[in-house]
């Protein structure tokens, strides 16, 4: 079994922080009414990054993919390549991702390519453990919150460090619903990131419903 690279930008710190700062894609999940804030996010529950990239968030940040020269990279094709291939690869667009990009959004073009390419390999081998989590790791990292925490509700049980980026996941989604008025599906993110991990920002929410 490869190694798993831990993505090297990847601190809890620093997500708990994007917490407050950052306005998350909208959970759009076929359980839930429509966010109506500006930024949204068209993916349902269903993973979807191997097909179209329907997300509207836009990294507002000055280097873009046309800024650093990746538009035309060649990216290969996951679909030809093995789940072990995959998974490496994706590992390595994470890494060059970390660099090219100063926040991390599945519509930079070295995201998207190191989240399909963990999906393929997700896919290819359901059972691999390593695989799945890594993907559900990407999702969070990508702020793509309703895959993330259907990935991470997936896999069952979890490690501390998982249940920090489950929880995180979790409360992402309780701000939304709770935003858009909705307090039972929020209440119902709230206790299932504090089953995972509790955290400031889901103690914050809560005391709201």
């Amino acid at each position: 079994m490869k190694k798993i690279l831990m993505l090297t930008a990847f601190a809890l710190a620093g997500l708990a922080a994007a917490q407050d700062t950052t306005t998350p894609p909208a959970d759009t999940s076929t359980t839930e009414t429509t966010d109506t804030s500006t930024t949204t996010d068209t993916s349902t529950t269903t993973d979807t990054s191997t097909t179209t990239d329907t997300s509207t968030t836009t990294d507002t940040a000055t280097t873009t993919d046309a800024g650093t020269g990746m538009d035309n990279m060649n990216m290969a094709d996951p679909s030809t390549m093995s789940a072990g291939d995959n998974f490496t690869r994706a590992q390595e667009y994470a890494v060059q991702a970390d660099v090219a990009y100063p926040v991390p959004f599945y519509d930079r073009t070295l995201w998207k390519a190191a989240v399909n390419s963990a999906y393929y390999a997700a896919n290819m081998e359901s059972g691999n453990r390593d695989y799945q989590a890594y993907l559900a790791q990407l999702y969070t990292k990508t702020q793509w919150w309703i895959n993330a925490y259907n990935a991470w509700t997936r896999l069952g049980d979890l490690n501390d460090t998982e249940k920090q980026y489950a929880s995180l996941a979790a409360a992402k989604l309780a701000y939304l619903a709770l935003q858009r008025g909705d307090k039972a599906t929020a209440s119902m993110y709230v206790d299932k990131g504090m089953a995972w991990a509790d955290s400031s920002s889901l103690q914050a929410i809560k005391s709201r419903l």
